[in-house]
């Protein structure tokens, strides 16, 4: 019997690291969220975004227009962020609570939440690169694409449905008056305009074949990780079929 058990273990206990020691298994992989981006603060921008997760490397592929074109003779810069930690929600008009007739980043917050992921275009994506235009994408119309790492709040967030992705950056001639003259609030040495959000779509996820998308969602554990499951059983069954076969030995003798 002490045999039995020695050759048993091994393949217990690998069949079990086989079912629950991928890291896939506690976070999707290949599933994919969109967010229809709506224009916000009389901005008349519209655009798309879409991550694609694999584990937490999401690949996201954004299309906007109708932006902002140029900031002091220059492409304008938007700065864009996943958003999250609060309701999952794009603000409406009375988020202006000071009533100077725009949604400033911070009135919006309490609807989007923080920074969880900054979507630049190179380097840092943390919070910190948040308000840094020298890595924001440019222009009245961009393309953007880029894979990166996901934080575990943000991958949270965009698994619970709080995820919102905001474009930031007004055409100052756009807002009112009074708002014209007022600072940023994220960043004082800028104007109102240029840190305020433009756009705004909150990240649902796709459902499994939605027509269209062109990305292939599997089923659930009908991937990769299929193949450890079912060595995993395999190991397990061979394990308890090593165990019988040794018993019987056993009991002849």
């Amino acid at each position: 019997m002490k045999k039995s058990a020695f050759l048993i273990a091994p393949a217990l206990a690998f069949g079990a690291l086989a079912l629950a020691g991928s890291p896939a298994l506690a976070a999707d992989s290949g599933t994919a969220y969109q967010a229809n981006l709506a224009s916000i603060n009389g901005s008349n921008a519209s655009g798309t975004a879409m991550i694609t997760l694999n584990g937490n490397q999401a690949t996201v592929t954004e299309n906007v227009t109708g932006l902002a074109a140029t900031f002091g003779g220059k492409p304008y810069p938007h700065v864009q962020h996943i958003h999250i930690g609060a309701k999952g929600q794009c603000p409406g008009p009375s988020a202006d609570t000071s009533g100077d007739g725009v949604i400033s980043t911070t009135e919006g917050a309490p609807f989007y939440g923080g920074i969880g992921t900054t979507l630049s275009t190179s380097g840092d994506t943390s919070p910190a690169a948040g308000t840094d235009l020298a890595v924001a994408p440019s222009g009245s119309s961009y393309t953007y694409q880029r894979t990166i790492t996901l934080d575990a709040k943000t991958l949270a967030s965009l698994q619970s449905g709080t995820a919102v992705v905001v474009v930031h950056g007004l055409d100052p001639a756009t807002l009112p008056a009074a708002a014209q003259k007022e600072p940023s609030d994220l960043v004082p040495s800028l104007p109102l305009a240029a840190t305020s959000p433009a756009l705004c779509g909150t990240l649902a996820a796709m459902p499994a074949g939605a027509p269209g998308t062109g990305i292939p969602t599997p089923a659930q554990h009908n991937g990769p990780d299929a193949g450890l499951i079912a060595a995993g059983a395999g190991l397990l069954a061979a394990g308890a079929g090593a165990g019988f076969a040794l018993r019987r030995r056993t009991a002849k003798a």
